[in-house]
């Protein structure tokens, strides 16, 4: 199953619970252009050439574990410009539909119902209001600041959307939630459900 949206909608926390309820894979697609612009800071750019994978929950590049070291403001930001770059796109798209074609998969990224996973089974379109999408992004980022993380989510959402990726409306086929003051579990529940009814 895909589960797509923009920044802060919940997608990392939402699709990794999912997949635990389903006994699904999860793959975060985000994670592997964060791996990218990692290795871009370390001279590494041929996205084509790294070898980037997962043990368990565990992000690897070239078998070293950056599970940590792609998490912080400044990969999240410069993983938003390397993802705009059609040869890092192309290269992460064809890697990413490797991964889930061996299994049953819980996919969640920007537009993987859209490009990574056009036939999955069920695709679910997370957002959330602005204030709340902030407030998630900083709590996730450990900061204080929310009408910076705000301020920087605008900007990433524009630059996103002036590179033809459609990021603020669901794909074909993809149902929308709202995730503005519901808990993970109810939004968990909801998905799980709609995954079991198309499976029965």
């Amino acid at each position: 199953m895909a589960i797509d949206g923009p920044a802060g909608a919940g997608k990392s926390t939402v699709a990794r619970a999912v997949a635990r309820a389903l006994g699904f894979t999860y793959l975060d697609t985000g994670a592997m252009y964060r791996t990218v612009a990692l290795a871009s800071t370390r001279g590494l750019d041929e996205a084509g050439a790294l070898d980037i994978g997962f043990d368990g929950d565990a992000v690897m590049l070239n078998g070293e574990d950056v599970s940590g070291l792609i998490r912080t403001a400044e990969i999240s930001e410069r993983a938003s410009v390397v993802a705009n770059d059609p040869e890092v796109r192309r290269a992460m798209v064809a890697q990413q539909r490797l991964i889930i074609a061996g299994g049953d998969y819980v996919a969640e990224g920007r537009d993987v119902a859209t490009v990574v996973a056009p036939d999955a089974e069920v695709k679910v379109y997370l957002t959330a209001s602005p204030q709340e999408r902030a407030r998630r992004r900083a709590q996730d980022l450990g900061v204080d600041d929310v009408e910076a993380v705000a301020r920087d989510l605008a900007a990433r959402d524009e630059r996103d959307q002036s590179h033809g990726r459609t990021i603020h409306e669901p794909a074909p086929g993809a149902v929308p939630l709202d995730t503005t003051g519901l808990s993970v579990d109810e939004v968990v529940g909801e998905i799980v459900e709609r995954v079991k009814t198309v499976r029965a």
